[in-house]
């Protein structure tokens, strides 16, 4: 009525608008004074339209004016509200522009926002605006969320929120719409906080199952250190220093004919299980089961240093393995089961390889052609392990014997083979004596000493009746009928695998 009073108007006009959920209902929208529209809602309520905190709005004394001490111009063509600001007198409230505020500068904030038309409004398509944002929001937080790990998406959750309040400001600012927020932000928290307990439940299940599947090829212990390590794990193809190991059965086509389908199974299985522990407790990486065949690798998908003496080490408790479970395999009437092992280590390369119908995290090169090349050479030579020069160079921790000097079928390029004996330090005097001899036997041979070779190896033999002392007894008995040359190199070259 004061606004009206100042701005000269008598009547007042109602605006409906047609109400669209309802047939033929009108809903009251504005309140029409002269020009001025003011926004209202069914109840004549309206949002005050505060200038700023307290004090927004010119004071004046009462007790000036009663007692003339207020200048009438600054009366003068004024609208003049008439209200207390002393605690005592109870027209202190609280607003959202401040916890205590003079109530009569409300009255004057409601007359300016009538006078200024700076009213907020909420319009009766505003449930229409808010389902419509609230639709969108849904799908942009799904979508978003489900491209996204658990992890990265609590980066949507501020994002999200301030889309909300940014389209909110908007509609408030340059609209004068107020949507209520309440709705939206409570949808934002519950849907975020269900992608993201949903995305952690599925993204721990799914590394279970990646777990428990690269645990079939590698140790567990290697399998938590790539989910703790920041080290960068990766299958696809790359070269890299490794070590490779080959072992396979002695003989192994005889035994299973002589053993029934059911049996063989069985076999394999007690065969195939200590071997691959003995493998994984020593940080390597099953490749393929090829029959009787264990082909294993160090180095990947995890870098690891030490892999040429992890696989001697491997290659010792394997032989030691398969004599362990022996007894169990007599009881059963089994055959006695011996295996071969060969070691290789250098540069080779290391991937996912296959074809588009399957895949295989396995290596190649010609370092691991020599690893099963050597492998095959243990029967000939008569020893359960050979390794490559390069394992044995590698490999500081355990003590060697120099087997021979050869050329393998399918290669140009002639290495040195070696026996791994011991641990350093475990050699006894009468192994280090033997060993000695041996070494000396060897120089002499290489040197064309023939008969202080053979005399050497001779006296070794009648000691220790090993193979390898009657395959370097033979060789000099050829080269003395047939010497090899004076550029003979001391390589001998196998014809077959």
């Amino acid at each position: 009525r004061t606004a009206m009073v100042s701005l000269g108007v008598e009547d007042v006009e109602f605006l409906f608008e047609q109400n669209s959920t309802e047939y033929n209902s009108l809903t009251l929208e504005y309140l029409k004074i002269g020009e001025k529209k003011i926004p209202v809602d069914g109840r004549f309520s309206v949002y005050i339209p505060y200038r700023g905190g307290m004090y927004s709005f010119p004071y004046v004394s009462i007790i000036d004016v009663l007692k003339g001490k207020t200048p009438l111009e600054t009366l003068k063509d004024k609208i003049l509200l008439l209200g207390t600001s002393a605690t005592g007198m109870m027209d202190l409230r609280s607003t959202p522009v401040g916890d205590t505020y003079i109530g009569v500068e409300i009255h004057a904030s409601v007359i300016s926002g009538i006078l200024d038309e700076r009213f907020k409004l909420i319009p009766s398509y505003i449930n229409a605006i808010e389902a419509t944002f609230l639709l969108l929001l849904t799908v942009f937080l799904h979508i978003a969320y489900s491209r996204i790990g658990a992890v990265s998406g609590m980066v949507i959750f501020p994002v999200a929120l301030v889309t909300v309040l940014g389209f909110g400001f908007v509609l408030w600012h340059q609209f004068d719409f107020v949507l209520p927020l309440a709705n939206s932000i409570l949808l934002v928290i519950t849907l975020s906080l269900i992608h993201t307990a949903y995305d952690f439940f599925v993204e721990s299940r799914q590394k279970r199952r990646m777990n428990q599947f690269f645990e079939q090829y590698i140790p567990s212990e290697l399998v938590k250190e790539m989910d703790s390590n920041s080290q960068e794990l990766s299958l696809s193809g790359e070269s890299k220093e490794m070590s490779v190991l080959f072992s396979d059965v002695r003989g192994f086509t005889t035994i299973s004919e002589k053993m029934t389908p059911e049996d063989l199974t069985q076999l394999m299985n007690e065969f195939l299980t200590p071997i691959t522990k003995v493998i994984h407790d020593n940080r390597g990486t099953i490749d393929k089961y090829m029959g009787d065949c264990v082909m294993a690798f160090w180095g990947a998908p995890l870098d690891d240093t030490q892999h040429a003496n992890n696989s001697v080490r491997s290659s010792f408790e394997l032989i030691s393995a398969m004599n362990k479970i022996q007894p169990a395999f007599d009881k059963k009437g089994w055959p006695t089961i011996k295996v071969g092992v060969g070691v290789s280590s250098g540069e080779m390369h290391v991937g996912n390889m296959g074809s588009e119908f399957r895949m295989a995290y396995t290596v190649m090169g010609n370092t691991v052609n020599i690893g099963a090349r050597l492998e095959g050479l243990t029967k000939s030579y008569g020893v359960d392990i050979i390794v490559s020069d390069v394992t044995a160079n590698q490999a500081t921790d355990y003590e060697y014997r120099e087997l021979d000097r050869v050329l393998v079928k399918g290669k140009k390029k002639p290495i040195s083979i070696y026996e791994p004996l011991c641990k350093k330090g475990e050699l006894t005097e009468e192994q280090q004596s033997e060993l000695n001899k041996y070494q000396q036997a060897l120089n002499e041979y290489h040197l064309q000493n023939w008969t202080k070779a053979e005399l050497i190896f001779k006296q070794l033999k009648s000691e220790a009746n090993k193979i390898i002392y009657d395959i370097y007894l033979g060789r000099i008995i050829d080269y003395q009928q047939k010497s090899p040359g004076e550029n003979w190199d001391g390589v001998f070259e196998h014809t077959t695998k």
